[in-house]
């Protein structure tokens, strides 16, 4: 049977069962979810198994938390597929995530979703909707609407254990940040410089072309039409949308913000009780164009007054040419064993590792990505302040045992979907302000732009293809 044939197939039988459930009672056909006991492993299927996927299998395994019990990929056999299935060469293997659900799903406790950014939410959908814990990489989703149906699926399916992949906020950075909040050590924040101007996959392209890329061949290996998942607009197969270039696209991706915000942010915008921003605006954009990313981008995010908490601009930096400033005392940034590079090759040697400045009424702090730590600035100031700094609590477990044990009712994750959603949808909206290069003003309330109805049309984007619609029905 051919590939196409039996995702049709496929396409049918998934529209037939969303229509029934509706039709007879929500979440009749969810199965409720299994928590493992204290000595028992998780049943883990793995989506996504090469690359950044890949890394995360080995994460979540080496914890010993956990059985691999089904490994699928769009790709399977793919060259970046093989070093996972040479660890696990007996575990059943499949291309579609649905058939895999279809066959095995009495045997998966929890799912871990490493696939390209437009891929995460029908993944999520289908896997929460039967009752599976699920690890999905960051960002949560591509829109603001999948992270909003996302969201709300979680309320729903209240026993399934969510975690967005951003692994830093298992870290010490999360836990010094939360015991500095409580301290009153950071208070009165009045703005923050997020920065990541390391080289870019698409900071070698021609940011003046007037199309998508020629057609390729297909690689045998790969579904092709499968990859886009529910992408209504087919595009012609080429190299530059697999294996990591998927992020250099609008239609795909999420940049340099979608792939590093939610490392160098998360902390602030949970701990700072940020919520939606209430106006988001791209102050610039070197080499704009309609297809992929610009080359380097400033993007200022404005939060009002929260509670006893002032009004707060985040202001985004990426590009090698667009470093953001640095205050007096910021001394040198070094290289941080806590921040993994970019997965892209090194063009020309980073100036400023990726990192944030976190500006308050009485202090300034630097700090990295991931899991590095704050410190105060100037180095004076942080030696007069240091007998006033509270112990910082060490983590119980890294990100991947906190899911696997919250799967357990052990702990509670630390990126649910209802933390990891809204710092999303902030991704989202900087996003859509690149993309068309404006100024959008956002009703926080209603969740609603309501100067620029084109970019309001695309919180929620087109239509999906004919037979992914029920993902999109909570």
């Amino acid at each position: 049977m051919k590939k196409s044939e039996y995702s049709r197939r496929i396409f049918l039988k998934h529209a037939m069962l969303a229509s029934a459930a509706a039709a007879v009672a929500p979440g009749l056909l969810m199965a409720k979810p299994k928590l493992a006991a204290a000595n028992e492993r998780v049943n883990l299927a793995c989506i996504g198994i090469g690359n950044r996927g890949g890394e995360i299998i080995r994460e979540l395994y080496d914890t010993g938390l956990a059985n691999i019990v089904a490994l699928c990929d769009v790709d399977m056999e793919a060259p970046h597929t093989h070093r996972i299935l040479k660890q696990f060469p007996d575990v059943p293997r499949f291309q579609d995530f649905r058939e895999m659900f279809d066959k095995m799903g009495n045997q998966i406790d929890a799912v871990s979703i490493g696939v390209p950014d437009h891929s995460h939410f029908p993944i999520t959908m289908h896997a929460m909707g039967l009752g599976k814990h699920v690890y999905v990489e960051k960002p949560l989703a591509r829109t603001f609407q999948e992270c909003e149906l996302l969201m709300k699926a979680a309320r729903k399916y209240r026993n399934v254990v969510t975690q967005m992949g951003n692994q830093g906020h298992s870290a010490a950075n999360y836990f010094q940040f939360k015991s500095w909040v409580d301290a009153g050590i950071i208070k009165d924040v009045t703005a923050i410089t997020a920065h990541m101007n390391s080289p870019r996959r698409w900071h070698g392209w021609d940011p003046n072309i007037k199309s998508f890329p020629p057609a390729e061949p297909i690689p045998d290996t790969l579904d092709w039409e499968l990859w886009h998942a529910a992408i209504a607009q087919q595009h012609d197969f080429n190299k530059d949308y697999i294996n990591g270039q998927w992020r250099c696209w609008y239609d795909f991706g999420m940049g340099a913000l979608g792939d590093w915000g939610a490392h160098i942010i998360d902390t602030a915008h949970e701990f700072l009780d940020l919520g939606l921003p209430y106006e988001v605006e791209c102050t610039k954009a070197t080499g704009h164009n309609p297809f992929f990313f610009p080359m380097s981008s400033t993007i200022v995010f404005r939060f009002p007054k929260r509670k006893r908490m002032p009004a707060l601009d985040i202001t985004w930096y990426d590009g090698l040419d667009n470093l953001p400033p640095i205050p007096e005392g910021y001394g040198v940034s070094g290289l941080d064993p806590n921040i993994p590079p970019p997965s892209t090759g090194e063009l020309e040697p980073v100036k400023l590792n990726p990192g944030k400045i976190i500006y308050s009424k009485e202090l300034t702090f630097k700090g990295g990505s991931h899991g590095s730590t704050l410190s105060i600035i100037p180095e004076e100031k942080a030696k007069d302040m240091a007998s006033r700094l509270p112990e910082v609590p060490k983590s119980p477990s890294n990100h991947f045992a906190n899911f696997l044990k919250a799967c357990k009712g052990e702990e509670k994750t630390r990126s649910p979907f209802e933390v990891a959603g809204p710092l999303s949808q902030v991704f989202s909206l900087g996003v859509l302000a690149q993309r068309l290069n404006t100024k959008l003003e956002f009703d926080r309330k209603k969740k609603v732009i309501t100067n620029n109805q084109a970019a309001n049309d695309l919180l929620v984007g087109p239509p999906p293809r004919k037979g992914w619609e029920q993902y999109y029905r909570v």
